[in-house]
């Protein structure tokens, strides 16, 4: 094992409820009700967020970009007011340090990434980290991890991603690389039959990477 990838939101910081509520908050301004089911079908697993029900409601293009920016300002100002590390990533992360390089690969955008991570102290842990503004396409498209490999210049069989989400599995399976998920939270109800390993914590996460 050369390099482990880390998915950000759901495995190293608790921020995914965070983003529900501003999203939603936006969508109630509409009139659509936007359901924590919804919000799993639309973000967690298809990965294109649900802005097309706000097309179906023949809301104009120019508007529909001023809500997405409204959205992002709000998620901003909840990410200012909590911290949002979950307990024990820093502990498990320390037990990988040197072994093996590691990233994190996101589709925060880099503002909102900088955002959680002013107070969470763990970037130092990490070689490199992507985000949106770093590739085309997003999850569950292959590319974000495509870019990964490419970074570290490690062959993907002596890499490891680590995701919550199913359309972060998608992603990593079709960059042709193993992944073990962590469920958490509005995450949990996805399709995971194709990760090598689902545990319930980084902690167990790391367990099995130091074994390989």
């Amino acid at each position: 094992m050369k390099a482990v990838f880390f998915d950000n939101d759901g495995v190293l910081v608790d921020t995914e409820h965070l983003y529900f509520r501003a999203t939603r908050e936006i969508f109630a301004g509409r009139g659509i009700l936007l359901t924590e089911k919804m919000y799993g079908e639309y973000f967690l697993r298809q990965g294109h967020g649900a802005w097309f029900l706000l097309e179906q409601g023949n809301c104009p293009p120019r508007e529909i970009e001023r809500l997405r920016r409204e959205r992002n300002r709000l998620y901003a100002e909840l990410l200012r007011e909590e911290d949002v590390l979950i307990p024990g990533v820093d502990a498990a992360l320390q037990r990988l340090l040197g072994k093996v390089r590691m990233a994190i690969v996101t589709s925060s955008r880099r503002d909102h990434f900088d955002l959680i991570h002013r107070r969470t102290g763990i970037l130092p842990y990490f070689d490199f980290s992507l985000t949106r503004e770093d590739y085309e396409k997003a999850k569950p498209d292959p590319e974000p991890y495509l870019q990964a490999l490419k970074r570290s210049g490690c062959p993907a069989r002596e890499c490891l991603v680590v995701e919550d989400s199913e359309r972060g599995l998608m992603a990593a399976v079709a960059a042709g690389l193993r992944c073990i998920v962590i469920p958490r939270g509005m995450s949990e109800s996805g399709n995971f039959d194709g990760a090598c390993r689902i545990r319930k914590k980084l902690a167990e996460a790391v367990d099995d990477i130091l074994q390989e």
